[in-house]
Formats: C-alpha cells, sequence, structure tokens
C-alpha cells in the first residue's frame, strides 16, 4: 500500500479569463515518494499549465491540490521550500556569471551538503565563469538543473528537463533522477521526449484538452506494445505461418532471416517456431513510442 501522496490533484481546474473553455478540466492524479511521474501531452494540451498552477504562478479555477500536504495556494511559501523546479524554458541572470547565480540560489534555499553544488556542477560539466547570456542553450540547461537539484528537495518539478542537452549528459541527468528518487525525492516530469519519458519514468498521465485521458505504468505500456524479434533459421523461414498469426507484422530480409512485430500474447508465435530449426533469436527493445503516440491522438482513451 502506498504512502500518502507527495502530490496530489483534485478536481483541479483552470479557466483563463472569460474563456468558455478550461484549460485544466478537473484533473486529478497522484504522485508517490520515490516515483517519476511524466506528464505527456501535446502543445496546448494543459502541461505548462498545471505546472504554473502548481507553482501557485496562476491560481486555480476549481478544485485544489496539496504538495506534502501543503495547499498550493494558502500555503504556497512553505510548498516552495521542498520543492525544485526547472521551467520548460529556464531564464536566469544573464549578466551573472553561473557562479554568482548558483549562490544567489543558495542564499535563497541552502543546500543540505556544502557539496553537493559543486558534485553537480562535475556531473555535467557546466560552465560557471561565464556570463549566463553567453551561454548555449545547453549550457544554460545545465545550470539550470543544477540549481532545481542541489538543495536535494522532496518534491521536483521539471518541465522538458534534457531539452539542449547532449547525450551524454542525458545520461547523468537519468543518474541523477535515479539517485533522486532513491533518497525518496518524487519527480512530476513534463517531457516530449519518448526516450526520456522511457528511461525515467516509473508512471505516465496523458492530457489532452485540459483532460487526463489516461494513467499508465510503463511496466502495462510495455506489456501492451508490440514486442519485435529478429529470427535466423537453418532452413528457409516459414513466412506464410508466421503470417497466419494474428496481430503480427512480418518483414523477410531474405529466406532464412526475419523480422516479426506482434502484439499481445508470444505463445502463438512460440508454438510456430517449434516446428523449426531456429538459429537464432534476438529481442529488440521494446519501443514505446507507437503506444504514446496512440494516448496522445486520445485512441483508446
Amino acid at each position: 500500500m502506498h504512502d500518502a501522496p507527495t502530490v496530489e490533484l483534485l478536481d483541479l481546474s483552470k479557466r483563463y479569463g472569460r474563456s468558455t473553455n478550461l484549460a485544466l478540466n478537473q484533473v486529478s492524479l497522484k504522485v508517490f515518494k520515490g516515483e517519476v511521474y511524466g506528464f505527456l501531452g501535446a502543445n496546448g494540451a494543459g502541461k505548462s499549465t498545471t505546472i504554473r498552477t502548481l507553482l501557485n504562478f496562476i491560481q486555480p479555477s476549481g478544485g485544489s491540490a496539496t504538495i506534502l500536504g501543503y495547499d498550493i495556494v494558502a500555503q504556497s511559501v512553505e510548498v516552495k521550500r521542498h520543492i525544485g523546479y526547472l521551467s520548460g524554458e529556464f531564464a536566469a541572470y544573464g549578466g551573472m556569471t553561473g557562479s554568482q547565480f548558483l549562490k544567489y540560489m543558495a542564499e535563497l534555499q541552502p543546500p543540505k551538503h556544502k557539496n553537493t553544488q559543486n558534485e553537480l556542477a562535475h556531473m555535467f560539466d557546466a560552465e560557471l565563469d561565464k556570463p549566463i547570456i553567453e551561454l548555449s542553450k545547453g549550457n544554460r540547461q545545465k545550470i539550470g538543473i543544477i540549481q532545481a537539484f542541489m538543495h536535494e528537495p522532496d518534491v521536483l518539478i521539471l518541465d522538458e528537463p534534457t531539452s539542449g542537452l547532449d547525450p551524454l549528459r542525458q545520461e547523468s541527468f537519468y543518474k541523477l533522477v535515479r539517485s533522486s528518487c532513491q533518497r525518496g525525492a518524487s519527480v512530476f516530469v513534463s517531457s516530449h521526449n519518448f526516450t526520456e519519458v522511457q528511461r525515467m519514468c516509473d508512471r505516465v498521465g496523458f492530457i489532452r484538452e485540459g483532460k487526463l485521458v489516461a494513467e499508465k505504468t510503463l511496466a502495462d505500456m510495455a506489456n501492451q506494445a508490440a514486442h519485435t524479434f529478429n529470427l535466423t533459421f537453418k532452413d528457409e523461414a516459414p513466412i506464410h505461418q508466421l503470417r497466419q498469426i494474428n496481430h503480427t507484422e512480418v518483414t523477410s530480409i531474405d529466406s532464412r532471416h526475419v523480422t516479426i512485430s506482434i502484439q499481445g500474447e508470444l505463445t502463438p508465435l512460440f508454438k510456430v517456431l517449434a516446428n523449426y530449426h531456429v538459429l537464432r533469436l534476438e529481442q529488440q527493445e521494446v519501443n514505446l513510442e507507437e503506444e504514446f503516440l496512440r494516448f496522445y491522438k486520445g485512441s483508446n482513451a
């Protein structure tokens, strides 16, 4: 059984001005200690509005939300003592160097351990001596990540966190998220990067036109996704028999080599293979992109 949620939204709604359409329409979800929750949706679906509302940058039109039991509106100052935040377009005082900016942020929110900032700067190979305005997007993003994580917050709210990072620093970021969860932090992350979501998240929620249309664990999504196998036969591949299996797509590379994608249970495939001499069977890594796109488009939602 889960402990009490660290982040909880209950029928959270937001209307801008006199618009008849709700930017957020009764969104309810929970995030638990040590969990990475991915918040996914197309542009304009309501992801950034949700994050801005959680941070009390804008106030809800209806419903409520809490972070660590604190009401996001009535106890906003207390909420901010416990969170780390990285915006989708990280902005800082351009005239400051990275070191000056991080020192300023540390005075606002003192790190629990004095070496954490230096360790993170080393992990991301951050350029701290140049004015921030002179840095590339990727190097600015590194500073944004450091300021969000350096005080080891209980809850991290991250909007497109690896934007602009090279693959090596993306790996460093995934490692940082894992270590944060191991110490008990919760992570609420908005992302368009399917690989990033697959690498990081335990659960995902899909928002479409302001409504939360589905929630899935990554394990469930992997089970529902197509499984792809590369097969090598000693003799000619049984293409016809393989194509008779329901929910499959078969590609013949040559007479002995076949790639097959199968949706659902694998038993029918192995029943066919049992009748033939299979020299090699390699399973490709499950790619959840099609599953993500299905929920983006609202199918089965």
